[in-house]
């Protein structure tokens, strides 16, 4: 009883999918614009994207120059956006703006290829051009809808790539602290801050610049010694001037100590 059960189960199912199959394959096949325009949004409403995206694309030539022509693009771009086909879904959106800038979905269809593009991102240590290209779309439709309902997103997307930027900035430079060049670790820290005086690493920036110059006077030959801890003290009342309670502030404090105790000699 039991195997017939599963035998049944199996039947059925093979049932199911093969009439699911014909029914999407009828579509792909017909000419039927109405029925094929109902099937993509029957196939998109359950959740499948992949088979919506190919009945939206199917239907483009067809509807072109209608009153669906909008409708069709963009939910092609929506469709390739939801199965999580970025590349595509970006490309999809490009071109319904390029030809619809005054469409109702319009200002979807920016934030939602802005979201493709923030998705296309990558971390901190890899390339950031895709970075820079993303934050410059926020902040083209920041200044476009001032109002929008997505304001919120916009703005946490553009705070979380700024953190990339800043963090990449943050940790070329440290590098040459970390391999003890500890003359070019000071010189690039310093330029971090030129470039971005808001960085988000600001306090961590100030410290290993005293660190730096600090290491930097220590290892120097005694002709250049008293030069280069003046250099560590002027570091140092910079950082404590702005991070008076920081937890680096112990550390830096000795740092100081023994630079002060070599100047008095």
């Amino acid at each position: 009883m039991k195997y017939i059960k599963i035998a049944i189960f199996s039947l059925v199912l093979a049932f199911s999918t093969a009439s699911c199959k014909s029914q999407f394959d009828a579509l792909v096949q017909s000419n039927d614009v109405d029925e094929i325009y109902k099937g993509a949004f029957k196939y998109f409403n359950d959740g499948k994207y992949l088979k919506a995206a190919d009945l939206f694309d199917r239907l483009l030539l067809s509807v072109r120059g209608t009153n669906r022509d909008d409708t069709v693009q963009f939910y092609l771009g929506l469709s390739n956006y939801k199965f999580g086909d970025y590349t595509i879904a970006e490309a999809n959106f490009d071109q319904f703006l390029s030809v619809f800038p005054r469409s109702p979905f319009t200002e979807e269809a920016k934030y939602l290829r802005i979201e493709c593009m923030y998705g296309s991102t990558y971390r901190y240590e890899l390339d950031q051009n895709p970075t820079y290209k993303a934050m410059s779309a926020i902040n083209v439709f920041l200044y476009e809808y001032p109002e929008s309902n997505y304001l919120k997103r916009m703005r946490d997307m553009l705070v979380d790539l700024q953190e990339r930027l800043d963090k990449k900035s943050f940790e070329s430079a440290k590098l040459y602290y970390t391999i003890e060049d500890y003359k070019a670790a000071a010189y690039a820290l310093k330029n971090v801050l030129k470039e971005n005086s808001e960085n988000q690493y600001r306090e961590e920036v100030l410290y290993y610049i005293v660190a730096s110059n600090y290491q930097y006077a220590t290892n120097s030959i005694k002709e250049k010694q008293r030069e280069r801890f003046l250099s560590l003290v002027d570091e140092y009342y910079n950082f404590v001037s702005e991070y008076p309670e920081s937890s680096y502030r112990k550390e830096l404090d000795k740092m100081f100590e023994q630079a002060q105790q070599y100047l008095k000699k």
